[in-house]
């Protein structure tokens, strides 16, 4: 397969989980949308806004935007957060999906995109109980992208000297004390959500919950 179609391939996959993603949203009610999500900086709602504008902004406006806000990220990210919610859910949710076919990124690997959007996904997801759970397939790439750099999350230096196996699926790498679980807990727990931790098992896991940050 080319880089060409690979990130077709990638694309396709994200366009999906975002489908999904806004038919989960579409059954909320006020105050599920104002719940606080896993990216405990955001609420629900702020969190589908900020997956607005990582869709809209490309690299030239992101630049200005970084520059704007002196490097702080946080200030960046809640600017173009504001920019993109709604007045109320209704418009936050018609804006996320005017843009789930969006290819447009900033920089770095497609597979940190689709990440994106499959972690913050289950940011919402997990506290509003709700058990839709992304593909092995779309959720493999993302683990592999992690486990290899510290790009959007920590991810490589997460599992430094620790064994990490999927239990469904083929993502497996590293060397040391084992940790294993299912792909979409080992990554979500590479992106720093301690919560996941209690999905996973091992004598690597008090290991890896320790390097869990809030992201």
């Amino acid at each position: 397969m080319s880089d060409t179609l690979a990130r077709e391939a990638l694309w396709a996959l994200a366009h999906a989980e975002r489908a999904a993603l806004a038919d989960d949203l579409a059954a909320l009610d006020a105050a599920q949308w104002a719940s606080r999500s896993l990216c405990d900086r955001w609420t629900v709602e702020e969190v589908v806004a900020h997956l607005t504008a990582a869709a809209s902004v490309g690299r030239a406006r992101w630049v200005a935007s970084v520059l704007g806000a002196r490097f702080d990220f946080d200030r960046h990210n809640d600017r173009r957060l504001a920019e993109h919610r709604g007045a109320g859910p209704a418009e936050t949710l018609a804006r996320f999906r005017r843009v789930v076919d969006s290819t447009t990124s900033t920089f770095g690997p497609t597979q940190a995109w689709l990440g994106e959007v499959i972690v913050h996904a289950q940011d919402i997801r997990r506290p509003l109980g709700l058990d839709r759970t992304p593909r092995v397939e779309a959720v493999t790439p993302v683990a592999r992208c992690y486990a290899r750099r510290d790009f959007t999350v920590a991810g490589r230096s997460a599992i430094e000297g620790l064994r990490v196996e999927a239990t469904d699926g083929p993502f497996a790498t590293g060397t040391g004390p084992l940790v294993s679980g299912t792909t979409l807990a080992l990554t979500m727990a590479m992106a720093g959500r301690a919560a996941y931790c209690d999905d996973l098992t091992g004598p690597g896991v008090t290991t890896l919950r320790t390097r869990c940050v809030t992201a």
